[in-house]
């Protein structure tokens, strides 16, 4: 019994660095999103996938997007779902990162900030599609495991486990 609590929150520690992490990265990106809409902007028209009108709601959208997901994960309210949602955005982040590397596009990704056109020597798509399938394991590590430390979830769901017990 000892050595399965040890193993128990073991994975509560890792679990918690996951969530915290992954809160950081959408709280950082989005925050950085926020603070330059023009920008921004610039960065999603980069893609060529969209219609203007599209371009305009996703990049107006996007940053206060990332700062929900972030802050969810930051106080732990449905961790889960939040590591779905964070899941999904993530491989459109890399379904477009992997289409602008096979149309021929030189853009930055504009993940963290910046965003648009560069010259062809200044892409970087590998380690930007390497880094979002690090962020999507994280996510996967939520779905699968939401259990975390100081997470608002315990204490939300707090009643439905006493009553089943």
């Amino acid at each position: 019994m000892l050595l399965a609590d040890q193993r128990h929150s073991w994975l509560d520690v890792v679990g918690t660095l996951v969530r915290v992490g992954l809160a950081a990265v959408w709280l950082v990106s989005g925050g950085i999103k926020a603070a330059d809409p023009d920008q921004t902007y610039v960065a999603v028209k980069a893609y060529d996938v969209l219609p203007a009108p599209g371009v305009a709601a996703v990049a107006a959208a996007l940053p206060w997007f990332e700062l929900a997901l972030g802050l969810l994960l930051l106080l732990g309210v449905g961790t889960r779902l939040v590591g779905v949602i964070s899941a999904a955005v993530f491989l459109l982040f890399i379904a477009g990162v992997s289409q602008a590397w096979a149309r021929g596009l030189h853009i930055d990704c504009g993940c963290f900030g910046g965003g648009g056109d560069v010259a062809p020597d200044q892409t970087s798509y590998g380690t930007e599609l390497l880094r979002d399938t690090g962020f999507l394991v994280l996510a996967a590590w939520l779905i699968i495991r939401p259990r975390t430390l100081f997470a608002l979830d315990d204490v939300l769901t707090r009643g439905d486990r006493e009553s089943v017990g």
